[in-house]
């Protein structure tokens, strides 16, 4: 019989952070994609304008297109102008303001000629085929002129840039279709186990549906990755090397199960004889058995099996990672105060990410344990335990870090 290997040296949060880091490189591979397929993807170039927006002085308002002088005494007497036409939305004018004219025109419309200011409907009063002007306007008022908002040749989106939806408004304001992108890191997801049979197959005894690859599916896609979750590998030396090998074309590796040190778990061993061991165990919990190692520069990382652990730290040490490789911003934690609904007593001499659901302000505790998924289906977020505090009391103001 195999014997079981305990953990040796536990490496602290930060150091497996810095380790994962460290060995996972931004993606250089660029594409060409559409507008409408860009929202949350990374700029690879500087975007610069080859044409002025707007493309022409248009109108900032509904109203009338005027020579500003013929407005000046406003105020003081009555000012009428002859309407000598109307200026509808997308309408170049075919004939020019001149004195003791005027042109309706429409917001967006094309300044025409002669015209140097813009008086808002508010301000006047239909006379017929005249028009009264309540107040006076000065030159340029109220029109957006050629290249106001973007020049020509200007850099209007710097590469590395995240195309948000008022980015991509940009692009589009530039009248471009495509954009050229950082490809999306390909990460397989691979899971492990005897015990583990894809959810809508039967369960024999002692078996239990595959929890892991789907919600590690999901927070990496979430997180600027293309995902590829592989079919499950059983607990055997050959078939997790062969699983590990056919893989290294992605650009990470990620397996759940076979991470801790029973007699199966068999993956340690493994990326030794592949590559190299990073870290083996995180002096935190849950998440205690995590694995990291590098195979022919590929990062590949051992989650543990229990689905608390395995989502916790996917937050924890994944998503940074990932978003590295994807060239996205580093996420800012949320973090709200609460008052602790429960006494804690901490006994585990690791650092304890600690599960809540907060209600009218208060937040409660929902962790059970390592394998129960509704640890973390039911939390809005988690308390942290450090090393050195034994017990937080009811009452006493925590903060919570939120997982959305």
């Amino acid at each position: 019989m195999k014997k079981m290997n305990p953990f040796k040296l536990l490496v602290s949060q930060e150091e497996a952070e810095h380790l994962l880091l460290e060995h996972c490189n931004p993606v250089d591979e660029t594409k060409q994609i559409d507008i409408s397929q860009a929202t949350g993807r990374v700029l690879a170039v500087d975007l610069k304008a080859d044409q002025n927006v707007p493309p022409f002085d248009r109108s900032a308002m509904d109203g009338y297109a005027v020579i500003a002088e013929n407005t000046f005494e406003a105020q003081d007497t009555e000012i009428l102008l002859t309407l000598s036409g109307v200026i509808h939305a997308g309408e170049v004018a075919e004939t020019a303001v001149t004195q003791g004219k005027c042109l309706q025109i429409a917001t967006g419309s094309p300044i025409p000629e002669g015209a140097d200011a813009v008086v808002m409907v508010e301000y006047t009063e239909e006379r017929g085929d005249q028009i009264l002007f309540t107040r006076p306007v000065y030159p340029g008022a109220n029109i957006s002129k050629a290249g106001e908002d973007i020049e020509i040749d200007e850099v209007v989106l710097a590469k590395e840039s995240l195309l948000t939806p008022a980015r991509i408004g940009t692009v589009a304001a530039l009248g471009k279709t495509m954009v050229e992108v950082y490809r999306k890191p390909r990460i397989a997801v691979i899971p492990t186990g005897r015990e583990v049979v894809p959810p809508g197959e039967p369960l024999k005894p002692g078996q239990i549906y595959d929890v892991n690859s789907f919600t590690l599916e999901s927070i990496l896609n979430s997180n600027g990755v293309e995902v590829t979750r592989l079919s499950v590998v059983t607990d055997e030396k050959d078939a997790l090397k062969q699983a590990i090998e056919s893989s290294l074309s992605f650009d990470m590796i990620v397996l759940s199960g076979g991470s801790s040190v029973g007699e199966k778990d068999l993956l340690a061993g493994i990326l030794e004889e592949m590559g190299e061991v990073l870290f083996h165990g995180v002096q935190i919990k849950p998440g205690k058995p995590t694995l990291f190692g590098v195979v022919k520069d590929t990062p590949v990382v051992g989650m543990p099996g229990y689905p608390t652990s395995c989502l916790s730290n996917a937050y924890v040490f994944l998503i940074p990672a990932v978003r590295k490789m994807a060239r996205l911003p580093v996420l800012t934690e949320r973090t709200v105060p609460a008052k602790l609904g429960k006494r804690i007593v901490s006994s585990s001499g690791r650092k304890q990410f600690l599960t809540v659901r907060i209600e009218n302000g208060a937040a409660h505790p929902v962790y059970k344990h390592s394998g129960a998924i509704t640890s973390m289906a039911k939390a809005d977020g988690y308390i942290i335990l450090p090393l050195n505090l034994d017990v937080i009391e009811e009452g006493e103001i925590v903060q919570v870090t939120l997982f959305e």
